[in-house]
C-alpha cells in the first residue's frame, strides 16, 4: 500500500444514513483464503499477519464489521477484543461503511496556514458531503482531515484512496474529483 498506517489524529467517523451491517458473509474463502495462507507462511507467527489480514478484509469488503474482526480474528488465533484494539488505534482501517472515494485532507498546522480547512470546504461543497465524516448521498465520498500525510511542502495534501495529490487548492478541488466518478 502507498500509504502508512496513522495511530492518531484522524477524523472521527460517522455512520452516514441507512448503512447497516449486513450479515457477514465470510470474506477468507477460495482464492482470498489461499492468498492469506501462503501469507502466513512468510511470517513468525499468525498474529503478525494481522495487519494485512486487515487489508485484505478492507479491500474485500470497503470496511472493517465487528463479524469482519471475528472472522479474522478466529482465523489467526486472536481474540476478537485484540483485533478491534488494533482496527480502532489505527486509522486507516474504516469501521463502518465510506464511500467509493475515501478523501482524506491534511489539515495539519503548516498545511492550515496555506488553505487546508478552504480545501477541506471545497471538498465538501463539491462531493455533496456536507460534513466530515459522512458519505455523500450518491455513495461515492466520504471526506475527513488527518493530522499528516507527510508532504508538508506541497501544501495541501490530500490522499483519494492510495492516490496521493500535492499542492489542492480550492479552485482544484473540481477538477480533481472529475478523475473520480
Amino acid at each position: 500500500m502507498s500509504h502508512g498506517p496513522s495511530a492518531s489524529g484522524g477524523a472521527t467517523l460517522k455512520p452516514s444514513p441507512g448503512h447497516h451491517d449486513a450479515p457477514h458473509e465470510p470474506v477468507f474463502t477460495g482464492a482470498t483464503r489461499a492468498a492469506l495462507d501462503e501469507l502466513i507462511t512468510r511470517y513468525p507467527t499468525k498474529q503478525a499477519v494481522l495487519l494485512p489480514a486487515l487489508w485484505m478484509l478492507q479491500e474485500a469488503r470497503g470496511w472493517v464489521s465487528e463479524a469482519g474482526m471475528a472472522e479474522v480474528a478466529a482465523l489467526l488465533g486472536i481474540t476478537p477484543a485484540y483485533v478491534k484494539g488494533v482496527v480502532t488505534f489505527y486509522t486507516m482501517y474504516h469501521q463502518h461503511p465510506v464511500g467509493k472515494y475515501f478523501i482524506q485532507v491534511c489539515t495539519t498546522s503548516p498545511c492550515n496556514v496555506c488553505g487546508a480547512e478552504d480545501v477541506v470546504k471545497a471538498f465538501l461543497e463539491t462531493t455533496g458531503c456536507g460534513e466530515l465524516g459522512v458519505t455523500s448521498d450518491d455513495g461515492r465520498y466520504t471526506v475527513i482531515e488527518v493530522e499528516c500525510l507527510g508532504a508538508c511542502g506541497f501544501a495541501t495534501p490530500v490522499m483519494v484512496n492510495s492516490d496521493f495529490l500535492e499542492s489542492v487548492t480550492p479552485d482544484t478541488v473540481p477538477g480533481l474529483l472529475a478523475r473520480y466518478q
